[in-house]
């Protein structure tokens, strides 16, 4: 029996996200189009659409589709822009059909970024956003990121104004850390 996945991205859109406010039509048009099962081993294909995180490569995980269609629709991105996906093969393939000019960044130095970007997306949670992330924005940029210190962390839209780059919280979430990118050890009493 083959798996109806574009039955199941539709059911994915419908009853994970737009339930957590993602109303952005063109994203959940983008989202119901996009084939997430395509990003990861067949062996996990028939998890792609499930409300998990799904790890593509060892150490590297997709987010739940819910939380990475509220950073996308935080982030703003919007056709024509020049995105950069960090270790987010499914955040850069909904920019991609969204009409975006996308970098992916997946190996060697992942903090450290060359270029401007309009979007810059991560969908593994880092202890703090690089600064060279932060020096990758284009003016105007925007930074859509997972910031977590312990079980539960906050996803955080970083934002390239004329002041400099400011932060808010955006919701609470639990995606997986990025290899290399984990709170650093500290004695504790």
């Amino acid at each position: 029996m083959t798996a109806d996945f574009a039955t199941q991205r539709l059911n994915m859109v419908e009853n994970q996200v737009r339930v957590a406010d993602v109303t952005d039509y063109a994203l959940q048009d983008a989202m119901r189009a996009a084939p997430r099962d395509r990003l990861v081993p067949p062996a996990k294909a028939a998890l792609a659409y499930a409300d998990t995180e799904v790890e593509y490569a060892p150490g590297r995980w997709l987010m739940r589709p819910r939380d990475v269609g509220k950073l996308l629709q935080a982030v703003r991105p919007r056709p024509g822009e020049r995105a950069l996906a960090i270790a987010a093969p499914y955040a850069a393939l909904v920019m991609e059909t969204l009409g975006l000019q996308v970098t992916r960044l997946d190996d060697g130095d992942l903090g450290a970024p060359s270029g401007h970007y309009d979007v810059i997306v991560c969908e593994g949670a880092v202890a703090t956003a690089p600064v060279g992330w932060r020096l990758a924005l284009a003016p105007e940029g925007r930074l859509g990121v997972v910031e977590r210190a312990g079980r539960v962390g906050r996803a955080k839209l970083y934002v390239h104004a004329a002041g400099g780059v400011g932060a808010r919280d955006l919701f609470d979430c639990m995606a997986p850390y990025l290899p290399g990118f984990e709170p650093a050890e500290g004695f504790a009493v």
